[in-house]
Order: C-alpha cells, then sequence, then structure tokens
C-alpha cells in the first residue's frame, strides 16, 4: 500500500505513524510545506483521558510527550474580583514545536518519509513527486485545506466564520493552574487564558 500524506502538523504526522506500526509495509510519504522547525501558534493541551489513548496508541512516543510537558489539575477562574478554583480535570500542555519534533523523530524511527518544503497546490501534482499511484491520499493540511476545497463537491466542508478577536502573549511565569481571566468593561467582556510557561517543552 502507498500512502500520500499532505500536511506534516501533528495530525498527518501521528496518523502516519500509527498506520505504519498497524502496515509495516505501507510506503508512506508526508509532505509538509513548511520547515521541521517552523510553528504556528504556541502549545497543545490534551486532556488525561486523551493521552491514555496515546498511551495505548503508541508508548514511545507517549514517553516522550510525557517528559516534555507541563500539567494542570486544577482551573483558576479569576472574574469579578473573586478565584474560583475547580480540581480533578488533568491537562497536559506541550510546545507545538517540541511536539512536532517528538511526531517527526518518531516517524524516521518507523520509516516513514517525511519531506519538507513541498507546497502541494492540489493533489494532481503528487505524479511529479512520484507518488502519483498512491493508494491512499490523506488531506490533513489544515482549515485552509487545498485539498478539501478541491473537491469540496465530496467531502462538502462547512466553515462557520465569526467576529471574534484573540492574540497571543508569551511569558515566563508560571502558573499553577490553568487559569482564566475574565474582565468586563464598556465594551465587552474578554477572557485571557494563561497556561504555563514559554520554553523547552512547555508554553
Amino acid at each position: 500500500m502507498k500512502v500520500a500524506v499532505i500536511g506534516g502538523g501533528p495530525a498527518g504526522l501521528y496518523f502516519s505513524l500509527l498506520l505504519k506500526q498497524a502496515r509495516p509495509n505501507a510506503e508512506i510519504t508526508v509532505l509538509e510545506r513548511n520547515r521541521p522547525d517552523d510553528t504556528f501558534g504556541w502549545g497543545v493541551v490534551f486532556s488525561d483521558q486523551t493521552m491514555e489513548n496515546f498511551k495505548a496508541a503508541d508508548a514511545v512516543s507517549f514517553e516522550r510527550i510525557t517528559a516534555s510537558f507541563a500539567h494542570w489539575d486544577d482551573i483558576d477562574v479569576h472574574v469579578r474580583g473573586r478565584v474560583i478554583t475547580s480540581g480533578g480535570h488533568g491537562f497536559a500542555g506541550i510546545a507545538r514545536r517540541k511536539l512536532l519534533n517528538i511526531l517527526q523523530e518518531r516517524c524516521a524511527e518507523l520509516d516513514v518519509d517525511v519531506r519538507f518544503e513541498i507546497d502541494l497546490k492540489s493533489d494532481a501534482d503528487l505524479a511529479d513527486l512520484g507518488l502519483g499511484d498512491a493508494d491512499v491520499i490523506v488531506a490533513a493540511d489544515g482549515i485552509n485545506s487545498v485539498i478539501r476545497a478541491r473537491h469540496a463537491e465530496h467531502f462538502r466542508p462547512a466553515l462557520d466564520v465569526r467576529t471574534a478577536r484573540f492574540v497571543w502573549l508569551g511569558t515566563t511565569f508560571p502558573f499553577e493552574a490553568f487559569t482564566f481571566y475574565f474582565v468586563e468593561n464598556e465594551h465587552d467582556v474578554h477572557c485571557g487564558v494563561r497556561r504555563g510557561v514559554v520554553a523547552e517543552g512547555r508554553f
């Protein structure tokens, strides 16, 4: 079986390493438009239940992820001068770049061919890369997927765009809990989320 995965983000990489374990003879090629250390966004958060699923699916990458994440059990909500703490949730956070590097390394160990700086404009271009005969094509190229757009009549995607605004800010200050700040003014209600430290493996 020959598989072409378009998009080397967490979803495309994790799919590829799991498929390679299930089908060791499969030829799997991941095509990523960015460089190995390029990323957009600070980090990724997983619930404890998701981490248990990771452990069952691939213990090797699970161990590497858990060695690099920050973990919280509590959520602190700051609202109208009060702090409300809710416990027992269980969240793990890891820097997106670190997560990508872990999954890239795991794919390499399993002999998944991950190619970088290949910006595919259409799945029709796979032939130019020697992948025109792929048995399966996986579109893992994000919300602005060119593959999904090209085959929209079959996938029938529905995107609901809203007007909420957000901004990412980094801090080196460690927080003991997953923290939400709600602030009200004459314009609206604003929410800030604080989830750890920006450092190697954490965010």
